[in-house]
């Protein structure tokens, strides 16, 4: 069963770098070339839970509502690092749905990118509610709990959880859905790294200006959930990535 996992993640890997090296911009139609959007998630968006890479990747099955929404108006590009290998570079907008953690590296290139002018969209939910048929301990399992404290306390956040909050979907901000949603708070930044963010949506979200570059945060991924009605999220997805990546 491990080695099986591990040639999965291998040829995840390899089919992100190659998704990754293509053009930065994709026809788009009678509008032009879509702008392209970096994605990277342990979260069913780009590719669905499926047993075999076969399945997961067949042209022939039907894409999750998250992915059919976002190419409307950008051109996915899967990333399985954040490095120059990895694309970041050649990107302006990066949507980060809950991935795993990152390493220092990968910490510190995040960081300038931000600063050099990058747009970022990140889901980071401290107890993520949305099934998945994959054991714990499957590399292939979404991230239940996120670990990106070394970025959000660069960036002058923390991340908390009310473990004693009721289950269940309620909405933030009018239409936002959460669910056993996290809780932002501001903290100091190194005067070489300053950031300014904005709190909103009862510490849900955070809104926040880092060098040239703009991060917008929701403490919470149901908005994501691949089961979820598509008629209740499109609206308040397209209105993040608006909000983050400036259209």
């Amino acid at each position: 069963m491990q080695r099986r996992n591990r040639r999965l993640a291998a040829g995840l890997t390899a089919l992100a770098a190659i998704v990754a090296g293509a053009a930065v911009y994709a026809l788009g139609g009678d509008d032009g070339p879509k702008p392209a959007l970096g994605l990277m998630t342990t979260v069913p968006i780009y590719w669905r839970e499926s047993p075999s890479i076969g399945d997961m990747l067949d042209a022939n099955a039907p894409k999750s509502w998250v992915r059919v929404q976002l190419e409307r108006s950008y051109a996915l590009v899967p990333l399985d690092t954040l490095d120059r290998a990895g694309g970041l570079d050649r990107l302006d907008r990066l949507l980060l749905a809950q991935p795993r953690a990152l390493s220092p590296a990968e910490n510190v290139a995040l960081d300038g990118w931000v600063r050099s002018g990058g747009r970022l969209l990140l889901f980071a939910d401290p107890m993520l509610t949305a099934e998945t048929s994959y054991a714990i301990g499957d590399r292939r399992r979404p991230q239940d709990v996120v670990l990106l404290s070394p970025i959000l306390t660069r960036w002058g956040l923390s991340l908390s959880y009310d473990e004693d909050q009721p289950r269940g979907e309620r909405m933030v901000a009018g239409a936002l859905p959460v669910d056993l949603a996290g809780r932002l708070a501001t903290l100091p930044t190194a005067p070489d790294a300053p950031a300014r963010c904005s709190l909103e949506s009862g510490r849900v979200v955070a809104d926040c200006r880092i060098g040239q570059g703009r991060v917008v945060v929701v403490a919470d991924a149901a908005l994501l959930d691949p089961a979820r009605d598509p008629a209740t999220g499109e609206e308040p997805l397209e209105r993040l990535a608006e909000r983050a990546f400036g259209r």
